[in-house]
């Protein structure tokens, strides 16, 4: 799943952050603390209380400048009062979303506490975040995080590290590299190595809102060229519903002094990002970005004050890329989120040569019942390795029925 759809609603509002008085401080005059997090599809996920009452759930993402809460029935619950109220039409005036901003929002985490936030509250969960992640999500924290403290991710022992700027001194295992921090959002400069041994010197977001591994916008330089085995496939979801781009494997990117090979880059359909309503289609000051598939494979410490990133490569570095061996997209429904939907099937896949359906309803898989799954088991199954065999048994129409296929990497 993608995160366009946050830059692109954000994009579009007056700058209602500006005059917050942002207040986030570690508890009992601490200087470094460390917060448990789950990590869901490559995504970040902290615990969160608003206004000391709440406990929720939010995506940590570097591409967010204020936070986010993704239904207004929780904004509704703590009786809090809104400001104002934006409406935002997609192609031909379809309304595609209402959002409201309130102020004076209290956020703690575990050893944090903060004062004084402005918070964008949406009207409802356009996005279904909770059912296409298969957790609870509710809303989206982002730079008055990243502005206050240094914050490292440890995603192989899930601890997020929060530490004072004057207090922080990096070790010499950490690879450093420039980062440019430009409206709240961090950048780097990197190379890009592309399947025809053209090597390309690219703009990149680093994202740990977005779970893909890489973006790539042919439109902001004519040689970022598209490999030819590619796959035609949904990458994301926006607002104005899916984005849809080609998939392809590139030869590397470099990152710091890390060389990733062989990994799986998203090119998206320019006129499908600008359904999202991502500013101008795509942002020509960038080329793309680096996101949680990439990133998840070290313990990152992002340095905003000083515009540095560090890195140091953890146990899943040489972990091989795949994308979507099955071809199945899965949408976890229900109170429980333990109940399993097929929702979109990628054209000639695995999935679809064994006559799988949008639609059906997953029973079991291998055996396992699937509401004995959660939905990140499930994904795991389907992006294990090629010539896995897989048993589904679906129910369709009210009828049980057996589907058998083997995964495959088609690019």
């Amino acid at each position: 799943m993608g995160r366009f759809y946050v830059l692109a609603f954000l994009g579009l509002l007056p700058n209602f952050v500006a005059g917050q008085q942002l207040g986030f401080s570690l508890n009992d005059g601490r200087h470094k603390i460390k917060i448990p997090i789950e990590v869901q599809n490559n995504l970040v996920i902290v615990p969160v209380i608003l206004n000391n009452q709440l406990p929720l759930k939010f995506i940590l993402d570097t591409g967010v400048r204020t936070t986010i809460l993704t239904e207004k029935t929780y904004s509704d619950i703590l009786q809090l009062e809104y400001t104002k109220k934006y409406t935002i039409a997609g192609p031909g005036g379809e309304k595609l979303i209402e959002a409201f901003i309130t102020n004076n929002v209290t956020i703690d985490m575990p050893g944090v506490h903060g004062e004084g936030h402005t918070m964008l509250v949406l009207e409802t969960d356009y996005l279904e975040l909770r059912n296409f992640l298969g957790a609870d999500i509710h809303g989206v924290l982002g730079y008055e995080i990243f502005s206050r403290f240094i914050v490292e991710i440890d995603y192989v022992n899930k601890w997020l590290t929060l530490t004072h700027s004057n207090q922080f001194n990096p070790s010499r295992r950490y690879q450093a590299m420039k980062m440019v921090v430009e409206d709240t959002k961090p950048y780097v400069t990197t190379e890009v190595d592309m399947n025809d041994s053209t090597k390309v010197k690219l703009k990149l977001l680093v994202d740990s809102g977005a779970s893909h591994g890489l973006i790539l916008e042919p439109e902001t330089d004519s040689r970022i060229i598209i490999p030819p085995k590619q796959l035609e496939s949904i990458i994301g979801r926006g607002l104005g519903g899916i984005i849809t781009g080609k998939v392809a494997r590139i030869k590397s990117l470099k990152i710091g002094k890390y060389q990733i090979h062989n990994l799986i880059a998203n090119f998206p359909d320019v006129n499908s990002y600008n359904d999202t309503l991502k500013i101008g289609g795509y942002d020509a000051s960038r080329n793309g970005a680096i996101g949680g598939e990439v990133l998840s494979r070290f313990t990152i410490i992002f340095d905003f004050p000083n515009e540095k990133l560090y890195l140091k490569k953890n146990s899943d570095f040489k972990k091989s890329f795949y994308f979507n061996l099955s071809g199945l997209d899965i949408k976890a429904k229900g109170a429980s989120l333990r109940r399993y939907e097929v929702s979109e099937v990628r054209k000639d896949s695995p999935g679809a040569r064994a006559d799988v359906k949008v639609g059906d309803q997953l029973i079991s898989i291998n055996g396992l019942p699937a509401n004995g799954l959660d939905l990140n088991n499930i994904n795991g199954y389907f992006n294990s390795k090629p010539n896995r065999k897989i048993t589904l048994e679906i129910l369709r129409d009210g009828v049980k029925v057996k589907k058998v296929f083997r995964l495959e990497s088609q690019i």
